[in-house]
């Protein structure tokens, strides 16, 4: 019922995911990234619990692969549960159980990977790594996103997607990067191609706010000089 993509900037070492699904608030339960370590994706019949597990034992100095074959390994319901990593050196990982739903796949690429169930076809996955490889020097968050739409291009889910989600850390324990479309009829994806238009040029004033007020510049409204 999704499909992710998750990367890391070689240039930067900023990490993160961008995904979409047929229901309803992905952005609360699936993408997962924590700077200088590494973005998780959990999807499927989604267990959020694993994602900060997987996050830990890269954080611990386990690669992207060894890390989700400790969490995965012995793991209760495991078999209902598809998860991607990519780490901070750019490894990528991933599994997916034997209750994946219908046509699923997993596509690795140079620090990205993509994976979905429920697709339109296997292709869905490769059109996004190929996507994400196309701009390496564009930002991370705009390299997630156009790959989530070469997916929809490329047929994307078998049914509608109605949520959508881009997240992208940097060097704060926050995230540089949280946009979501948590309900859309139709096109949430165009939705959060809105938001990330509207929120790139504010990005980096949002951040100065939090490191140092004084140098953020005032947004004019009331009690802000």
């Amino acid at each position: 019922m999704t499909f992710s993509v998750t990367g890391r900037c070689a240039r930067t070492g900023m990490v993160g995911v961008a995904m979409t699904t047929s229901s309803i608030a992905v952005g609360s339960r699936c993408p997962h990234a924590r700077a200088g370590v590494g973005a998780v994706s959990t999807q499927n019949v989604t267990d959020p619990r694993l994602a900060p597990l997987v996050l830990d034992a890269m954080e611990a100095g386990q690669d992207a692969a060894t890390a989700i074959a400790r969490v995965t390994t012995g793991r209760e319901h495991i078999d209902w549960r598809q998860l991607t990593a990519v780490d901070r050196h750019g490894n990528t990982a991933h599994f997916s159980g034997g209750q994946i739903l219908g046509v699923h796949g997993v596509s690795q690429g140079a620090d990205c990977i993509a994976a979905g169930n429920m697709l339109a076809s296997e292709s869905v996955v490769e059109a996004m790594t190929a996507r994400f490889a196309a701009n390496p020097d564009a930002h991370l968050a705009e390299r997630l996103l156009s790959a989530v739409e070469a997916g929809i291009a490329a047929g994307g889910e078998a049914g509608p997607v109605h949520s959508a989600a881009l997240r992208v850390a940097d060097t704060m324990p926050f995230p540089l990067v949280d946009l979501r479309v948590d309900w859309e009829d139709d096109g949430p994806v165009i939705k959060l191609r809105a938001l990330w238009t509207a929120y790139e040029p504010q990005m980096l004033d949002y951040l100065n706010r939090a490191i140092d007020p004084q140098a953020a510049p005032s947004y004019g409204v009331a009690g802000d000089p």
